[in-house]
């Protein structure tokens, strides 16, 4: 009489999910570290009541989110364990080691869809100038011409640090006006460019690159004084150093913030921002709401009287 089918153990099944992520879905190591992190996490919640990841239960999961919540863990992270969470268990589903998503009922933190932090405007424009102004001298240096490209080109195209640093010069269709980048999960996306991004990039290639090149021969579009790639630590730094409210991540939240502001419709900002769900951009839906509500009081016949209370 043969016995009931053996339940693999946490650690084998996490390790099997590892390598579906690496091998299936392409996800860079960094990626998979992080997503390694939360289920372990989890594990150690499910083990502290003798259970499994296989055979965790709704409450197993709420409990988790609870007891994230209370010992200080800010919304959003917790979110981010949630979707972690989601992953682990559709995979579980689709290869049948599991019958039913523990996580299906499970509400996302509300702060979920709290707007990113972005810059005004102006703070935007005045950083751009300002670098402008060092790039534009006639004799400006490889590194003021390379800090003000990167600064256009995080605004311009909405882009990730990582996606800043893994650029290569063939990525970039200055004459199309457009450059290739990589995402997460090493997902290719055509991101167009501005007229003041096209221009930066030109002429750091033109005459700041070479200069911090050297006698090397590097892929990497933007190069460090050492003619090295660039790390994701320089480059916020470097951000930081231009405007001490400032960061890569919240250049990216600008861009999708005054494209939303000036009537662009979440599908496109999807796209550009290389969002893999729709959900992921929503987050700029008040954005929207709140230019709706500027037109409607502007053109509507009635809508001006009611803002007024007239």
């Amino acid at each position: 009489m043969q016995g009931q089918p053996q339940v693999p153990g946490n650690v084998q099944i996490v390790r099997e999910y590892m390598v579906y992520l690496r091998v299936e879905k392409g996800m860079r190591p960094a990626t998979c570290d992080a997503y390694r992190r939360d289920l372990e996490q989890f594990a150690e919640h499910v083990e502290g009541s003798n259970g499994l990841l296989v055979t965790a239960r709704q409450e197993d999961v709420s409990g988790f989110m609870e007891g994230l919540r209370r010992n200080g863990v800010e919304s959003r992270s917790i979110a981010r364990k949630l979707s972690a969470l989601r992953g682990f268990y559709r995979w579980l589903l689709m290869d049948k080691k599991i019958t039913h998503d523990p996580t299906v009922n499970v509400e996302t933190p509300s702060s979920w869809k709290i707007l990113p932090k972005s810059l005004a405007e102006n703070e935007v424009t005045e950083m751009l100038e300002r670098t402008g102004v060092a790039a534009r001298v006639p004799d400006a240096d490889g590194l003021a011409l390379r800090d003000h490209a990167i600064l256009e080109l995080l605004y311009a195209g909405g882009l990730r640090v990582s996606e800043i640093c893994s650029l290569h010069v063939e990525d970039l269709q200055l004459d199309a006006g457009r450059a290739l980048v990589r995402g997460k999960g090493d997902k290719e996306r055509i991101v167009p460019l501005g007229r003041s991004a096209v221009e930066s990039l030109e002429r750091y290639l033109k005459l700041g690159r070479s200069e911090l090149e050297g006698v090397t021969r590097q892929r990497s579009l933007f190069l460090s004084v050492r003619g090295r790639p660039l790390t994701r630590q320089w480059v916020w730094e470097m951000v930081r150093s231009t405007n001490h409210h400032a960061s890569p991540h919240k250049l990216r939240h600008s861009c999708a913030t005054h494209m939303v502001e000036h009537g662009a419709d979440l599908r496109s900002v999807q796209t550009l921002l290389g969002h893999a769900d729709i959900a992921t951009t929503q987050v700029y839906t008040h954005v929207a709401l709140g230019r709706l509500k500027q037109v409607h009081r502007m053109h509507h016949p009635r809508g001006r009287k009611i803002a007024s209370g007239e």
